[in-house]
This record gives C-alpha cells, sequence and structure tokens, in this order.
C-alpha cells in the first residue's frame, strides 16, 4: 500500500470528499455514508453506504482496467478512502441506456422497461443548480468545455465501458440499465473519473427486474445498503 498523507480538503459532493496528498498528482477520494436524490432535496445518511461503495467502485475499476479503459483509480487505502489520480475533470456527464428507465421516460413519454436497440447516449452539462440539463456536442466545444477529439474518446470509452459492465453483470444474473461516467484529463490523456457504484447506475434483477439501485432510495423501496451489498455479491466482490 502507497505511503501517502492526507491534506486539504478539495470540495465535497453530495456522497464523496475529495482530498489533497503528500503527492501532487494524487488525492484521497472519501466515501462518505451521505446519500441524496433530486439534486440535494432528499437527504439521508445510510451506515455502511461509505464502505460499500468504495469496495464496489475500486472492483469496477480495476476491472475496467484489465481490459484495456484508463481510469483515475489507483489503490485502496481503507475502508472509505481510495488514492487517485489529480485529474483536471470535464464539466459533463456521459449517459448511456440499454433500458428506458428515469428521465428519459418522463423527457420523451417512454414506458419504463423499453429495451433499447442501440443503446442511447447523452451528454448532461454537470450543474445541480441548473439540475444537470442535457447539452450536445456543440455546446461542449462552443463553450470549450472539451475538444472536438476528447469528446469523440469519451463517447467511445463510454460504450466500450458498457459492452465490458454489460456481460459483468448479466454473468451474475444482473442486467445494467443505465449508468454515468465522467472524465478528466491527466498529462495529456484522458481517464476515467469519479465513480461507477450503485449511486451513479440503475441495476435490475434478471428474472424479476427487482431494482436493486439508488431507485431503492428515490422511490422509497426501503434495503438501499442491503440491496447495493446485494449486486457487490453477485459480481464477486468480497
Amino acid at each position: 500500500m502507497t505511503k501517502i498523507e492526507k491534506g486539504d480538503l478539495v470540495n465535497s459532493g453530495k456522497a464523496k470528499s475529495l482530498y489533497k496528498t503528500s503527492d501532487p498528482d494524487l488525492y484521497i477520494l472519501h466515501y462518505r455514508d451521505d446519500t441524496s436524490a433530486f439534486d440535494g432535496e432528499k437527504k439521508e445518511s445510510l451506515e455502511g453506504k461509505g464502505k460499500t461503495n468504495n469496495k464496489f467502485n475500486a472492483f469496477i475499476m480495476q476491472e475496467l482496467e484489465k481490459q484495456g479503459v484508463a481510469t483515475h483509480f489507483n489503490e485502496l487505502l481503507s475502508e472509505t478512502d481510495s488514492l487517485v489520480k489529480k485529474l483536471k475533470m470535464i464539466p459533463v456527464e456521459c449517459v448511456v441506456r440499454n433500458i428506458a428507465a428515469g428521465s428519459i421516460c418522463k423527457r420523451l413519454g417512454l414506458k419504463e422497461g423499453l429495451e433499447l436497440n442501440p443503446p442511447t447516449f447523452e451528454f448532461f452539462y454537470k450543474d445541480d443548480d441548473l439540475h444537470d440539463p442535457m447539452i450536445n456536442d456543440f455546446h461542449i466545444i462552443s463553450f470549450k468545455w472539451a475538444t472536438e477529439n476528447e469528446i469523440t474518446q469519451m463517447k467511445e470509452k463510454t460504450f466500450q465501458v458498457n459492452e465490458i459492465l454489460k456481460r459483468l453483470f448479466a454473468n451474475a444474473g444482473m442486467i445494467l440499465v443505465d449508468y454515468k461516467l465522467e472524465f478528466g484529463s491527466y498529462k495529456g490523456d484522458l481517464l476515467l473519473g469519479d465513480e461507477f457504484t450503485p449511486d451513479g447506475c440503475r441495476v435490475w434483477d434478471s428474472e424479476t427486474r427487482e431494482k436493486l439501485d439508488k431507485d431503492r432510495f428515490r422511490q422509497d423501496l426501503g434495503d438501499v445498503v442491503e440491496s447495493y451489498k446485494l449486486i457487490a455479491e453477485r459480481l464477486g466482490i468480497t
């Protein structure tokens, strides 16, 4: 394990905090038990969520690395802390949807559960105050959030992740319904940043289509952390 000293707080989001370290190229990502929905309007602390998501993200990032997707993840430091590369983040979310659920149903009047073939891809601007509005390539280039090359890479990498993770979840008896990814630059390379946990994706049981992700919190279905742990167990995360 890397010997590293935790420094000043860089920023604190809805469920994670980011800290400087004694290495200027590395940050510590701390997972808290906090959870929120509807742009922070609904909040709660769920015991064990930080530990579960930290371990879950580490597993997914390492699986992606094995199959050629470069990420910012370095290593687990503790139950709630991970060491990650310091990225210059692009303020855009990349969303892939394999099944219609959530906001796309409201926007387009779709029935939840509709299979999307091919999967859809959407960009959203990261801004809670604006409720993360949907944007397109032209917005990103006009406002200089990313270059054309970076846009191309984000799309390619997001679909590459989809092929890897759809198989991974399917083999564990689950459907990867949709998810969001964020990217940032590190010494000239575009890397997958932020996290991949049940907070930022939708996962259903393949047989029953029971919701196993943060929709359990959004929709007051209960057993949120227990469900996150169930996903982890099915994937072989120990």
